[in-house]
């Protein structure tokens, strides 16, 4: 009977508490999709199910050793999710209420016409391998949820659309431009010479150079995702997550890139 009653009282504050639940599950999920922290988080789900199993056990003393690792529980999340953590504040003090990267853009179960990442990855893959035929160094941010406008700021605003002889001329070894990255917002190159927050994480191997750590520190801050062409190698490394995406050749490059755009 009771819980017959809790259903009879089922408002829609209850609806709007658990759609708002789901929306944070979800993007919890987006930020540490395909990261070391989803099985951080798993991790976690397992141990406070255990905690809740001895304590419904009233095993006392395991309950007291584990709530006192629980009491400590936020402070350790926020030292371990920190990078996501500072993901998901920016993805929300990012988000605009315009038509085209409004909210409703950053759901797109609520719409099919918005959300769609009209970067051309073809076109900045087949760049990319120009360049690294001669060793042009080159290093892009693309654009995805997070806006980088506060990037912008720090380079040359542009509003040029993305072709190959652009992107070419623009790290070309005597262009004016060439100093620092570039960052791509819907096939559009919105700022040239950008200044990104370099990762200075001791693990990463010594020959990777400024370019590489550049992309790092950039795609661990925001969900931007970076593409590097080495000046040494010739290289092209393709980062998302503070991680370096491995691929077999440029076409599987190429759908790696869509798919994570889209």
């Amino acid at each position: 009977m009771d819980i017959l009653k809790d259903l009879l009282d089922f408002s829609i504050l209850d609806a709007i508490d658990i759609v708002l639940v789901a929306l944070l599950l979800y993007y919890v999920y987006k930020l540490i999709r395909g990261t070391v922290a989803l099985n951080i988080f798993i991790g976690i789900v397992i141990f406070y199910l255990f905690f809740l199993l001895v304590d419904t056990l009233e095993m006392r003393m395991l309950t007291k050793i584990l709530g006192g690792f629980m009491s400590v529980g936020i402070i350790a999340l926020i030292v371990v999710f920190q990078p996501e953590i500072r993901k998901f504040l920016l993805m929300i003090g990012s988000t605009n209420f315009g038509p085209k990267n409004g909210v409703l853009g950053r759901f797109p179960f609520l719409s099919n016409s918005v959300n769609k990442n009209s970067t051309n990855a073809n076109t900045i893959i087949k760049a990319c391998t120009k360049m690294s035929s001669s060793k042009t160094g080159a290093l892009m941010v693309l654009e995805r949820n997070n806006n980088l406008d506060f990037l912008v700021e720090t380079g040359d605003p542009m509003a040029i659309k993305v072709t190959q002889p652009i992107l070419e001329s623009i790290f070309f070894k005597n262009s004016p431009l060439h100093d620092g990255a570039i960052i791509i917002s819907n096939n559009t190159i919105k700022a040239t010479r950008v200044i990104l927050p370099v990762n200075n994480q001791k693990d990463i191997p010594s020959h990777f150079g400024l370019r590489h750590r550049a992309a790092i520190g950039i795609t661990e801050k925001t969900d931007a995702l970076a593409l590097v062409v080495s000046e040494e190698s010739g290289q092209i490394s393709f980062v998302n997550n503070g991680e370096f995406v491995l691929y077999n050749n440029t076409q599987e490059l190429i759908q790696k890139l869509e798919a994570a755009l889209n």
